[in-house]
């Protein structure tokens, strides 16, 4: 049974895995198992990776999967909604198109009604001069006015009419532009199935789970967090943006996200022994098997018919005939005697030459058949009393008499012996097959014009399926599509390690190549509220969020859209969060809590002989909290750091250093902190200052005050 009799299983897709670039599909087959054991798979798309397709039976443990490759069929396509589309455009282009003729022959009307004046009848040179009839004038005007107002009423009608036209054409298009990979817009439909050989099955029904890899799938993380003020929790949602071009729909599919890249090698390393001692040939791999010598012979009758259709003719490049070459154009040739007659019968040999055997199709050449060529020599020159005849070396049996010339297409021969005719040696010691050549079902027999040894024998498919190259080649302009505000790619924002995310229920993602939002689910962090002003820069009091990730799995870097007591904020950057982190996330200035500082500089002078300048700095803030309920405040401040060994400067404050480390950023040398617990509608003062010890001689760069 050939595979296109195989029996055919329909295929749901029941679960994908988008990896930063590309995808993972796993598709689910049940049906009866015929007695060959041979079922085809339907519903593959055209942009499969077809070395990433794996099949294995699901819940019959005695039965297996003997055989797995991917199958191109064609079929008639129907109508279905890309044609639809397609004929709704074309019917609202007739329509606009009507409306727009309509809209010029109104403006034609309108212009004729225009043009309407009075005209005075010829005056001869006698004739007295007459009066003007002031009524037939009004009237005229009247008539005119009143037919211009039905007009343009007409032409403002026939304006919305058509900017409705147009509006629904533009949307039409827009739609048809966006519509799915999933349908082609061509009348013959070509899909790829997964043709299965089952060992084992017998009639019982049977379960087939299909996995394949696409390209052209891409995402990007995304959030959502919810917060009440006054909460030291909040619910932050995971999103996904995910956009695809695959060729297949994913309704209804359970999606999960990973950070991993699918194209990476992933197979272990072959590890070679080494062995002290006398040197072994290496073993010929497994399943390997050499092709069979004399295979050139299978197209001996492509040849005689191709002599049988050049005899006729004088052939316009030079031929090779026997053990010489005649050029039909010059009649000039190289041969070792006369040529036998031809019709029509070619100009004799001018020269004598070396005698030269002609090539052998499929590549060998030389007096005698080289390996994996032609076993019969029977495309030598035949024998005869007037012409020497190329005989074999020394132990070989004589070439048999020649019965076919060499395809038309042999280059022409130069003198000497020509590079690409010349005898090779065999190959030595075992074969050394790569991996391509042990792909048995993506050898392609060589047709009889090939050359260099290869005409009759197997090898890898020179060049893939157009169609699913340009398939690939569409999936693939996903990867270029502007990725959403503050959004990062997965790679990027994951740094060296790579997580999965499954989504809590299925998600609907179309093959339009756009943008969709997948929600994924509840990640469980710490949150709390802090308010932080640096009164020294700005007397802005800021709100903040910061973002403890208390799960296993790290946050990647993404926007998130902030909602505050139900009401949407902002969306912000959020950085990537390793387990245990922690991350600031900014809300803006809260206009509830005050903040105002004032500075004070008192210079002197001390020492012994008053050798020493001292710039006291002193520093007030005042904060105030209007707001209903409690609020932590962090007040930053700074203070001079020196290197130099003449300058000395005292704290006097309760502000203290940050903790290196643990804060969720990090600070400038120098910075100090002040946190209060301000109650609902309390207020504080905060003093604080600095004094700065110099040499009286000197004075600091940028001014003495500081602050």
């Amino acid at each position: 049974m050939t595979a296109g009799t195989a029996h055919e299983w329909a295929s749901a897709l029941d679960s994908v895995v988008v990896y930063a670039q590309g995808a993972l599909c796993r598709r689910l087959a049940r049906g009866s198992v015929p007695a060959d054991g041979r079922v085809r798979v339907t519903g593959l798309p055209r942009s499969l990776d077809r070395g990433s397709l794996r099949a294995r039976v699901v819940g019959a443990p005695g039965v297996r999967v003997a055989e797995a490759r991917v199958e191109v069929g064609a079929e008639p396509l129907g109508a279905g909604p890309p044609e639809a589309l397609r004929s709704e455009v074309e019917r609202l282009r007739e329509d606009c198109a009507a409306v727009r003729g309509r809209r010029d022959r109104q403006l034609g009307l309108i212009e004729e009604v225009r043009a309407l004046r009075p005209v005075p009848p010829a005056r001869r040179r006698d004739d007295p001069h007459r009066r003007t009839p002031v009524d037939a004038w009004l009237e005229l005007s009247d008539f005119v006015d009143e037919r211009l107002t039905r007009l343009h009423r007409r032409l403002r009608e026939l304006d919305e009419e058509l900017r409705r036209a147009e509006h629904e054409l533009t949307v039409a298009v827009d739609r048809l532009s966006r519509a799915s990979t999933a349908s082609p817009p061509v009348r013959v439909e070509t899909s790829s199935s997964a043709v299965l050989t089952l060992d084992g099955a017998g009639d019982a029904d049977i379960e087939v789970e299909v996995e394949y890899g696409v390209p052209g799938a891409v995402w990007v993380p995304a959030y959502h967090l919810t917060y009440r003020h006054g909460d030291d929790t909040g619910r932050l949602l995971l999103r996904a943006s995910v956009a695809q071009r695959t060729g297949e729909d994913w309704s209804g599919v359970r999606i999960a996200l990973a950070t991993a890249d699918l194209r990476r090698r992933t197979e272990l390393p072959r590890l070679r022994s080494l062995r002290i001692g006398r040197a072994q040939p290496a073993p010929a791999p497994s399943g390997w098997r050499e092709q069979p010598a004399g295979l050139a012979g299978l197209f001996s009758g492509y040849d005689t018919a191709v002599t049988r259709r050049g005899a006729n003719a004088v052939p316009a490049a030079p031929v090779p005939v026997g053990a010489g070459f005649v050029d039909g154009t010059t009649g000039a040739g190289s041969a070792s005697g006369p040529l036998p007659p031809l019709p029509p019968p070619p100009a004799p040999a001018a020269h004598a030459a070396p005698p030269v055997a002609p090539p052998v199709p499929g590549g060998a050449s030389g007096p005698f058949p080289q390996a994996f060529g032609s076993g019969t020599g029977d495309h030598l020159a035949p024998p005869s009393a007037s012409r020497p005849v190329a005989r074999p070396r020394t132990g070989t049996r004589p070439a048999a008499p020649a019965r076919a010339q060499a395809p038309a297409s042999a280059p022409p021969p130069v003198s000497g012996a020509p590079a690409a005719y010349a005898p090779t040696a065999p190959p030595t010691g075992p074969p050394q097959p790569d991996d391509a050549a042990l792909d048995y079902s993506a050898l392609v027999l060589r047709g009889p014009d090939e050359r260099d040894g290869r005409r009759g024998r197997l090898f890898p498919g020179s060049a893939e399926d157009p169609v699913a190259v340009e398939y690939r080649r569409r999936a693939g302009t996903v990867a270029a599509l502007p990725l959403p505000e503050h959004a990062v790619r997965p790679r990027e924002s994951a740094g060296s390690f790579d997580h999965r995310f499954d989504a809590a229920a299925p998600a609907d993602v179309p093959s339009d190549g756009t943008w969709h939002t997948v929600t994924v689910g509840d990640i469980p962090v710490g949150l709390r509220t802090e308010y932080v002003c640096v009164p020294s820069v700005e007397q802005t009091v800021y709100a903040t969020l910061v973002l403890s990730n208390n799960t296993g799995q790290a946050l990647l870097a993404g926007p998130v859209e902030v909602v505050v007591n139900e009401a949407f904020l902002l969306t912000a950057a959020l950085p990537t969060l390793a387990p245990g982190g922690l991350c600031r996330v900014g809300l803006g200035p809260a206009e509830a809590v005050g903040v105002t500082r004032r500075t004070n500089l008192h210079e002197s002078t001390s020492g012994l002989r008053n050798n020493i300048t001292v710039l006291d700095h002193r520093v007030h803030v005042e904060l105030a909290n209007r707001l209903a309920v409690p609020v932590s405040v962090e007040v930053r401040e700074r203070v001079p750091v020196t290197s130099d060994a003449d300058v000395r400067i005292e704290e006097r404050a309760g502000w203290t250093a940050p903790e290196g480390g643990t804060g969720p950023e990090d600070h400038t040398p120098g910075t100090r902190l002040w946190r209060i617990e301000l109650p609902a509608g309390g207020s504080a003062a905060l003093d604080g200052g600095y004094e700065i010890r110099i040499p009286a001689g000197k004075a600091l760069n940028g001014g003495n005050r500081r602050s």
